[in-house]
Order: structure tokens, then sequence, then C-alpha cells
């Protein structure tokens, strides 16, 4: 595919995850697409780009998941995997100034990843809030408040399991509630 960059020396390992992450089972309401990859950051690399979208066909979030794989494992991973996160929503104006904002949206990674079994390592992050308002033309455009996880983590165990927990995330953050344990949802209708 071309939004993934491969080279004729992939590793047969890399190709077997990048097979099971294209085939992940997420929430109907997770909507993912391959984008292509960085490339000068890891010798091999995945990138998907994920909007949550609700009944009405309103995005609630998106978000980039990008498997790094380099054989040479880099010290500052701890490992030859290395996962980079992007996630983006909208938040209630009052949000904006709550100081525990960022807190709470790096617990919601660290739940996520547990909740899911996601064993990691060398974690790190940022938790930005933007506030937008409009001025000019736009003068009578409401203020917006945006939330922005930038996140990444080495992966201990299967990678599938850290797309699964990502997405949950990107749905926590888009206001959705959890899935109860042993539910599955059942597939969008369009």
């Amino acid at each position: 595919m071309p939004a993934m960059r491969m080279s004729d020396d992939a590793p047969e390992g890399f190709l077997d995850v990048v097979t099971r992450l294209r085939s992940a089972k997420l929430r109907p309401e997770v909507v993912v697409e391959e984008v292509p990859a960085p490339q000068r950051i890891a010798p091999f690399a995945l990138a998907l780009s994920a909007d949550v979208v609700s009944e009405d066909d309103e995005d609630l979030a998106t978000g980039r998941f990008v498997l790094l794989h380099d054989p040479s494992a880099p010290e500052p991973w701890e490992g030859t995997y290395r996962v980079v996160s992007f996630i983006r929503a909208a938040l209630e104006s009052d949000l904006a100034t709550d100081p525990l904002m960022g807190q709470v949206g790096w617990a919601w990674l660290q739940e996520s990843l547990s909740a899911a079994g996601a064993d990691h390592v060398a974690s790190g992050g940022t938790i930005t809030r933007v506030v937008s308002e409009s001025f000019g033309a736009l003068a009578g455009q409401a203020p917006t408040v945006d939330i922005e996880l930038r996140a990444s983590w080495t992966p201990v165990n299967d990678a599938v399991v850290h797309l699964t927990a990502w997405s949950e995330l990107l749905c926590t953050v888009g206001g959705l509630p959890p899935l109860a344990p042993g539910v599955t949802a059942l597939p969008r209708r369009r």
C-alpha cells in the first residue's frame, strides 16, 4: 500500500504487525484510514488517521496513531517499536481554564492503556488546550476550545492491543462513554 513506507528488507515481524493492525476490530464510531508515515524517524513505519463520528455524522475527535519500528532499538525507546500518537477534540469552553485538564487528559491515556492490558515503557507526552477566538469578518463566531493530547510510548506486548487502547482514548476524549466490559458495539448504519 502506498501509505506505508516499506522497503524490500522490512522485517517479517513488522509486516505481521502491520497486517494485524490493518485488520484490527475497533468501535464502529472510529473511522480509520491509512495515511503516509513519517520519513525520518525510523526505518519502518505505519500511520493511521482516525476520526470518532457520532450517529449524526458529527466529528467528535480526530487523531493519528503511528507505529515506528527500528531494529537497532534506540536507547530512549527501550525497545524496537514505538507508538507516537496525537488526539484532538473540542472541549466545553469552561474547561479551558481548568488547571487539572492536563492531568485529566494524561490520566485518560494511562487508564486506556491499563484497561486494555497495553503494557508499555518509556511513555511521555503533552496535553495542550487551544483557545481560538475569531475577529474581523469572523467576529460573530463563538470562541472554541480544543484539547490536544500528544503521547508516545514503547509497547511491550501486541501492538493491536495498543491501537485498541488508543482508539478507546480517542472515543473518551471525543465524549463517548466507554463500552461496558464484555459488550460489543453494533456496527453503524449509514
